[in-house]
């Protein structure tokens, strides 16, 4: 997994890399630059969003009671008998002190947890820094190995990290559509933690369709318990635009030219990348099946090519010749 997913940050990253070096900077030290900037860039994500989580702890958790209490009235009013209510009133309740106990002391607690992502991120920079460093190296080696005549090797690689390349860049344009939605909103209800909000929304759109139903019930659960009932049902409705009607409007335009998939078909193969392959089949299904729609394009229109040059005359000699 470190290495899957060095290799997935370094499709995308190392057109920086080259920028630096066609610039004078040594390799070496447009990787170590490169990634230090996407670590400090990590590093700042998450300390916005525990850092905002953590300071507002208190104050949700009582409204979140506070709003399940209100709900369970709800409950009783539109004829759901009083013991069913209460039942899931109480289940609500222990569930939310779970959730926040797992939000502001889990994600800090348990010395195995924090030493196995230790270890994650270890290998995953390590792996990176010379995915990067060594890049057109590893390159060339496997394009040797592939089992192919090398030009053709070298056109599937380029395929695989161009289709990479314009999927992520697709979907970091999705997800700050949403963000920005879901993030208007969380300000027009008066909603807390308004951009911690929208940075979760902004992440969960790099895990397609999972990631972004898990970030909109964040966005539904802070709402919940810093603005009450009526703000959680809005920000439901704000969440379902956002990763429904609306984010259609620019998810053709993003992902058509990169992509080159019919929607259908990219909602298709995620679904069964992440059934046979789990989050790894979820985030790659979609730019792999591109690349080799692509490749099968170049394949064939190489051996029509070859084709038309082989049936094609020699030409004449020359009288002088």
């Amino acid at each position: 997994m470190p290495v899957i997913t060095a290799g997935i940050i370094a499709a995308v990253a190392s057109p920086l890399v080259d920028r630096l070096r066609r610039i004078g900077l040594p390799r070496a030290l447009g990787a170590g630059l490169v990634l230090l900037a996407i670590a400090a860039l990590a590093f700042g994500v998450g300390l916005i969003v525990l850092t905002g989580i953590a300071s507002q702890a208190d104050s949700l958790s009582a409204r979140l009671h506070e709003g399940a209490s209100e709900i369970e009235s709800w409950a009783k009013s539109l004829g759901i008998e009083a013991p069913t209510a209460a039942d899931a009133n109480s289940e609500a309740s222990a569930s939310i002190s779970g959730g926040f106990q797992a939000l502001t002391q889990g994600v800090l607690g348990g010395i195995d947890r924090l030493a196995g992502l230790a270890v994650f991120l270890s290998f995953t920079a390590l792996s990176l820094f010379f995915l990067l460093k060594d890049g057109p190296q590893i390159g060339a080696f496997v394009e040797r190995h592939l089992g192919v005549p090398a030009p053709v090797g070298h056109s599937i690689l380029g395929r695989v990290a161009g289709s990479m390349r314009g999927y992520f860049l697709g979907v970091t344009i999705v997800a700050a559509w949403s963000a920005l939605l879901v993030g208007i909103g969380s300000l027009v209800l008066g909603v807390p933690l308004a951009g911690t909000i929208a940075v979760v929304t902004f992440l969960g759109g790099y895990v397609p369709y999972i990631g972004a139903w898990t970030a909109g019930g964040f966005a539904v659960l802070i709402a919940l318990g810093g603005s009450g009932p009526e703000a959680a049902g809005a920000m439901a409705v704000i969440v379902l635009l956002a990763n429904g009607v609306l984010q259609q409007l620019v998810q053709p335009i993003a992902y058509g030219a990169a992509l080159q998939l019919h929607p259908l078909a990219v909602l298709i193969a995620t679904i069964a990348g992440g059934c046979l392959f789990g989050t790894v089949g979820l985030v790659l299904a979609a730019p792999l099946l591109s690349a080799a729609v692509k490749i099968a394009a170049d394949l064939t229109a190489a051996a029509e090519g070859g084709q038309e040059a082989g049936s094609t005359p020699p030409s004449a000699p020359s009288a002088g010749r």
